[in-house]
């Protein structure tokens, strides 16, 4: 019995747990550390996060760092409403390597 959770083929969870890009200008200037800015799952740890970085991308990653941004307060017509919380990962990639997000 082959065990999917160690081998090195993409599979659909890993594009479950990657969201996509995140694109600012501060963001950009991570790319001179070599780290890239991904939305992830709520429920991806680090390890979940790196694995499937690794397997998607083609790259080996160094380190994963979390934040979970809480979803803000809003008004929308009259009545209040709450945006829903996002989890991002910087990824850090080890040197020479890079990740390309086509139709960013």
């Amino acid at each position: 019995m082959v065990d999917n959770k160690h081998s090195s083929r993409t599979n659909f969870s890993d594009y479950c747990i990657l969201r996509g890009p995140v694109v600012s200008e501060k963001i950009a200037s991570f790319s001179d550390k070599n780290q890239y800015c991904l939305l992830v799952d709520l429920r991806a740890s680090k390890l979940e996060v790196k694995r499937a970085v690794e397997r998607v991308f083609d790259v080996t990653v160094v380190s994963v760092q979390t934040i979970v941004r809480k979803g803000k307060k809003r008004v929308f017509k009259g009545r209040r409403a709450r945006l829903s919380d996002e989890k991002r990962a910087i990824v850090r990639l080890a040197a020479g390597q890079n990740i390309v997000f086509e139709g960013v």
